[in-house]
């Protein structure tokens, strides 16, 4: 992975909205939306309460709040994810927790919402095929 660009360092506390370009990582604490088409690392011990649209996300701190992400999520041991994902991959590592829902494979759904009044809840799956 590239070297980081910029780190908000142990003690930090910014509130906004960020943009960047490049690899950030969090290792303070956040709260507000971060919108990038590169790469956020949320290093432990930071914690963020934001939504989150970037490509890459690597989560290591705590995460309050949903995310869309073009390229993918990994959630790291001692992580924490509390919120819903759009994304075409996702990985959870062992130690890891994450409570909320996941979406993969189209990351231009407007948000995540639950099923429509008329549509059913789940499929039947053909075990036979």
């Amino acid at each position: 992975m590239s070297d980081v660009n910029t780190l908000v360092g142990r003690g930090s506390h910014f509130e906004g909205k960020m943009t960047f370009e490049g690899v950030v990582r969090v290792d303070g604490s956040f709260e507000g939306e971060i919108v990038s088409d590169d790469t956020l690392i949320i290093g432990e011990g930071a914690e963020v309460r934001a939504e989150l649209d970037v490509a890459t996300l690597l989560i290591y701190g705590t995460v309050y709040g949903n995310i869309r992400a073009s390229n993918c999520v990994e959630l790291h041991a001692p992580g924490h994810l509390v919120g819903n994902i759009i994304s075409p991959s996702l990985i959870v590592e062992r130690g890891a927790m994450f409570d909320g829902n996941c979406r993969m494979g189209v990351v231009d759904w407007p948000q995540l919402e639950g099923p429509e009044e008329d549509e059913p809840v789940t499929e039947e799956l053909d075990l036979d095929a």
